[in-house]
């Protein structure tokens, strides 16, 4: 089982880069490519809050659960 960050999408779909999220959210461009590319072992709640009020969407848009077969 994992989570799966669909940040990529949501950015496309807002058509916003990368960047731009992360001077609006106050965190580093190389942070937001970590979790963009599901790299990060963790999120904390604030950020997910913020890119959520940024990105005007909900955390399921971004987080994903796959449950994977042994």
């Amino acid at each position: 089982m994992k989570i799966v960050v669909n940040l990529d999408v949501m950015l496309a779909k807002r058509k916003m880069k990368l960047k731009e999220l992360a001077q609006a959210i106050g965190l580093s461009e190389q942070a937001l490519s970590t979790l963009k590319t599901n790299k990060a072992k963790g999120v904390r709640f604030d950020t997910l809050v913020k890119i959520c009020a940024i990105l005007d969407c909900q955390p399921g848009d971004i987080l994903e659960f796959i449950r994977e077969e042994f």
